[in-house]
C-alpha cells in the first residue's frame, strides 16, 4: 500500500512546498519501486510459512493482496519512470 502512496506523496510536496521541486520529488518513483519489491518478497516469505504450518498459522489472502499490491506498486513504479524519461527527453530537444 505505501509503494502506491509514495508517488502521489512526492507530487504533493512538490506542489505545496517550495522546497521540492517536481525533478526532486522523482525520487518518489525509486521510493515506489522498492516498496513494491518489499511487499513482493515479504507476501512471498508469508505464502512460504503457510505452506509450513499446513496453513494454520493463516493469512494467505493477506499475502495474495500484499502480493497484488506490490506487483501493482511496480507497475506504476515502473510506468511512471517511463513518463518522467520520456518528458525529460522531450525538454531536453525542445529547444
Amino acid at each position: 500500500m505505501l509503494s502506491l502512496l509514495a508517488m502521489p506523496a512526492g507530487v504533493l510536496a512538490a506542489r505545496e512546498t517550495e522546497q521540492v521541486t517536481l525533478r526532486l520529488a522523482t525520487i518518489s518513483i525509486a521510493v515506489a519501486c522498492l516498496l513494491g519489491w518489499m511487499a513482493i518478497i515479504l507476501a512471498r516469505r508469508a505464502r512460504e510459512r503457510i505452506e509450513l504450518t499446513l496453513g494454520r498459522a493463516g493469512g494467505a489472502g493477506t499475502a495474495r493482496i500484499g502480493r497484488l499490491l506490490g506487483v501493482l506498486g511496480v507497475l506504476l513504479a515502473i510506468t511512471a519512470g517511463l513518463a518522467v524519461g520520456f518528458w525529460g527527453l522531450l525538454t531536453l530537444f525542445a529547444d
